[in-house]
């Protein structure tokens, strides 16, 4: 009776330990193909192709001729020049894999903080400044004209202080630490940064009086250059796209503003109008017989990705924490990069002036 007992005991056993196998393998797979998925999510994603899928998918090629559509075949167009670049860099032998490996993890830590993260900046700006807009302009060209040249303005304005105070130079410097200049550092920020941009840059277009749907339409437009205008050489050499140069900032400028170079530094702020940057003289086009050095003045490991990310973060707090009295520590926040209150410190602006006074003499 007790063998009896014990050969049901290990065939139930035996029953319920292959199921809960099985269950376990079931589970197991259920997880590989959830993180298989989100993976082809990000892919799809960073190429920017679900629209264009979505399209496709539904056999609607008329939208393809609305501006819905027209943003669905744009979207991807820089993310496949970015891995064209990739691979005319390992066929000219000049692959920056330092820099790919650096953005890339840059790219990663931004994505995962961002799921957490939900700022819209933009959306805020609109609904409390709006009512104190200076005037009302409507989705015509000419209040289009008008809000780029106000849109470039208010670009101006978050850029240069982006570079003459030190603590928005902190969420700045990230993208400035690459030493080499391809299209995949337009993903190179801090993940802080875009709200304090899209802060600055709303702020303004909205007291402007420019219009939320031609501001979102002039974002997604310069968003687009603003990402193509970091274009490699390995991609184009020569970025001055000829009489184009004089009319517009190009990749060229883009890669000057890039540059420590002392003639370059902190030079070009704009993004695709230089009006703003020749009325506060900031405008400075390529020198072709000086070769450019990307990267901040700052010596740093621009292949770690706490020197690139937090680098600049670090130093800061070094600084502040060891100054003496109150009015150094907010010097040290607010004053532009390389202020010292030992007096013996160059400034970007100083170096660039040194520079010029001494090469024009």
């Amino acid at each position: 009776m007790g063998y009896v007992r014990s050969n049901k005991f290990q065939l139930l056993f035996k029953r319920n330990f292959n199921q809960t196998l099985i269950n376990f393998i079931l589970v197991e797979i259920y997880m590989i193909m959830s993180v298989l998925k989100s993976i082809w999510n990000e892919i799809i994603g960073f190429f920017g192709i679900t629209r264009f899928l979505d399209i496709l998918k539904d056999q609607d090629y008329a939208t393809f001729l609305t501006y819905d559509g027209i943003v669905a075949l744009i979207l991807p167009i820089v993310p496949l020049l970015i891995f064209l670049e990739l691979f005319l860099g390992f066929a000219y032998k000049k692959p920056q894999t330092k820099v790919y490996k650096v953005i890339f993890l840059i790219y990663l830590f931004n994505r995962i903080v961002g799921r957490f993260i939900a700022i819209g900046m933009v959306a805020f700006c609109i609904g409390f400044l709006q009512p104190y807009s200076i005037l009302e302009t409507s989705v015509t060209w000419y209040w289009f004209i008008y809000s780029y040249i106000i849109w470039e303005f208010a670009h101006f304005i978050y850029h240069f202080l982006a570079h003459k105070v030190r603590l928005f130079w902190c969420l700045h410097a990230t993208h400035h630490s690459p030493e080499e200049m391809n299209l995949s550092v337009s993903h190179a920020h801090f993940f802080l940064e875009a709200p304090y941009a899209d802060f600055i840059r709303t702020s303004i277009c909205i007291l402007m009086g420019v219009n939320p749907v031609m501001l979102f339409t002039i974002m997604f437009i310069d968003g687009t250059y603003g990402a193509f205008i970091h274009v490699g050489e390995n991609l184009v050499k020569d970025a001055r796209f000829g009489f184009l140069n004089k009319i517009i900032l190009t990749p060229s400028h883009h890669r000057v503003h890039h540059a420590r170079n002392p003639l370059y530094l902190d030079t070009n702020y704009c993004n695709l109008l230089n009006i703003w940057d020749r009325i506060f003289g900031t405008y400075q086009e390529e020198n072709i017989n000086l070769e450019i050095d990307y990267g901040i003045t700052r010596q740093i490991n621009s292949g770690s990705f706490i020197q690139v990310y937090f680098g600049e973060i670090i130093h800061l707090v070094k600084d502040v924490t060891t100054a003496p009295g109150i009015l150094n520590k907010l010097r040290y926040i607010f004053y532009p990069p390389g202020w010292s209150h030992q007096k013996d410190y160059m400034t970007a602006k100083m170096i660039r002036d040194e520079y010029l006074k001494t090469n024009t003499n």
